[in-house]
C-alpha cells in the first residue's frame, strides 16, 4: 500500500493563518452538504459534513479541525436547518472526535495512506456512534451511518487521501 509523506502544518490559535485555514474548510463543510442535498438521502449516506474537518485537521492539525468541527455544523444547522437541531450534539461529538484524532494522526505518522485514513474514521465512527447511542438510548439510531453512511465513510478515506496526497 503506498503511503505519500505530505506536508503536514501545525498552525496555532494565535496564528492568523489558523481561523483563515479554519474558515475555507468550514465554507466547505457548508458547500458539499449543500450540494449533496440536492439528492435523497445525500446528507445521511454520503457524510459530507465531516469531509473537509478530515482535510483540514489532516493537513493544518487538530486547532485548525476543532474550529471546523464545531463551526460547521453549527453553520449549517443555523443557515440551512441541516443538520437538524435534534441531532447537531451526535454530529459535534462525532466532528471533533474526528478533528482530534486526524490531527493527532497525521502528527503522529506524518504522512498520509489509506489504512491510516481508515483507522481514523472507523475511530470516530465507532466512537462517535457509541457515545451517540448514550445520548439517545436507541443504538439501531446511532448506527445510521454504518448502516447508510458507508459510501461516505469511503469518500472521506479514498477522497481524504487524494486530496492529501496532491495537495502542496
Amino acid at each position: 500500500m503506498e503511503t505519500k509523506n505530505v506536508k503536514l502544518y501545525a498552525l496555532d490559535y494565535s496564528d492568523a493563518k489558523t481561523y483563515l485555514a479554519a474558515s475555507l474548510f468550514v465554507l466547505g463543510n457548508i458547500a458539499l452538504p449543500q450540494l449533496f442535498h440536492l439528492v435523497p438521502q445525500g446528507g445521511v449516506t454520503w457524510l459530507p459534513i465531516y469531509f473537509f474537518t478530515l482535510i483540514g485537521a489532516y493537513k493544518f492539525g487538530w486547532k485548525v479541525g476543532l474550529l471546523t468541527a464545531v463551526l460547521s455544523p453549527v453553520l449549517n444547522s443555523w443557515l440551512f436547518g441541516m443538520p437538524l437541531p435534534a441531532v447537531l450534539p451526535a454530529i459535534l461529538l462525532k466532528s471533533v472526535l474526528l478533528a482530534i484524532a486526524a490531527g493527532w494522526t497525521a502528527h503522529r505518522y506524518q504522512r498520509v495512506s489509506l489504512p491510516i485514513l481508515l483507522a481514523v474514521v472507523l475511530f470516530y465512527q465507532i466512537a462517535g456512534t457509541l457515545g451517540e447511542w448514550a445520548m439517545v438510548g436507541n443504538f439501531f439510531s446511532a448506527a445510521q451511518d454504518f448502516r447508510i453512511g458507508v459510501p461516505g465513510m469511503l469518500l472521506q478515506v479514498i477522497g481524504g487521501y487524494l486530496l492529501l496526497k496532491h495537495s502542496k
